[in-house]
């Protein structure tokens, strides 16, 4: 039988349609890197198209060079820009309510507060799925996870395709890598992994470019913890945005995506420029009502409404982004 009271699917409907902001920006503040892209502005909106395309400069502009006097000038075309494609990604949390349900929480405050505790888990059970997936290699669930860090900043930079690119063509689309064991001659430890982190961040910087964000597994950040125990460089959560504790490397903030059910691999630093990182989300589907329309069980007593996004992580500058790893 299908669920009679229309009134209770536009709950659903007007709770998740009035909270879409607020539960895009609850899955941004879920996870540390998304934080810092919205800081950054780079938590971007795609109007739509087959693929999300990421636009990148690949070469340095040939012309450029010294004249004298009335020397002819270089005017020939240069390719340079050109751009990364990346396959929409979709996600999505199915928000349920039955006609027993109803008669339990019925009246309309009891209902608006049934729904908005199932509208919090919702929001909890997106977020996580998100920020584990971040760290991916877009392979999960038969390929329909984000293109995460385990793919875009590999431990293996000169093979595989990312974006589109083959990256054992295109050096410029390679991140950089510092293996302790054989770059640094033994594994790290609160001894040597300092040394480890400038030799790294060494290999990143060019001009005013460098690391602004530097994410450490639960092993990597107490031996890092361990090793600024005297300097006690520990900044306030203000500072580091969104709640998240740091520390500082140089100028950058150091943040712990460990813990408790953390998506990081085990024994693994990344430093990311997050001016070239981008979380790319279609403008029509970001945590929003996967269709305005009442959806109804036709066999059941219940309806449901489905919270929905679509995009991708995407990249502009590989080169500029490091991983670290035992």
């Amino acid at each position: 039988m299908a669920f009679a009271n229309t009134a209770i699917t536009d709950i659903i409907a007007t709770t998740i349609q009035s909270r879409t902001k607020v539960i895009a920006d609850n899955v941004t503040k879920n996870n540390a890197l998304l934080a810092y892209l919205d800081k950054r502005g780079n938590r971007k909106s795609v109007s739509g198209g087959n693929t999300i395309m990421q636009e990148l400069s690949f070469a340095a502009n040939g012309n450029a060079g010294w004249y004298s006097g009335y020397e002819t000038l270089p005017i020939a075309a240069q390719d340079v820009i050109s751009a990364a494609e990346y396959s929409w990604k979709q996600a999505a949390v199915p928000v349920t309510i039955s006609g027993l349900d109803q008669l339990m929480n019925s009246g309309p405050e009891r209902m608006i507060d049934l729904m908005e505790a199932r509208m919090a888990v919702a929001e909890a059970s997106i977020a996580n799925l998100i920020a584990l997936s971040i760290y991916s290699d877009g392979t999960g669930s038969g390929g329909k996870e984000l293109d995460g860090l385990l793919k875009q900043v590999a431990t293996a930079p000169s093979t595989g395709t990312v974006g589109g690119i083959d990256r054992a063509t295109w050096a410029f689309w390679r991140n950089q890598i510092f293996k302790t064991t054989t770059t640094g001659g033994a594994a790290a430890t609160s001894v040597n992994i300092q040394s480890y982190f400038n030799r790294l961040w060494a290999s990143l910087v060019r001009g005013a470019d460098r690391p602004d964000l530097i994410i450490l597994d639960n092993v990597y950040w107490g031996f890092y913890t361990s090793s600024l125990q005297t300097l006690q460089r520990f900044t306030s959560t203000e500072k580091a945005g969104a709640g998240f504790m740091s520390l500082k490397y140089m100028d950058a903030d150091v943040i712990l995506d460990g813990g408790i059910g953390g998506g990081m691999p085990a024994s693994t630093a990344y430093f990311l420029n997050t001016k070239y990182i981008f979380f790319r989300s279609h403008k029509d589907r970001n945590m929003v009502p996967l269709s305005p329309n009442q959806r109804y069980s036709v066999n059941q007593d219940a309806a449901v409404q489905i919270l929905a996004w679509a995009g991708n992580m995407t990249a502009s500058g590989l080169q500029f982004c490091g991983k670290m790893f035992e």
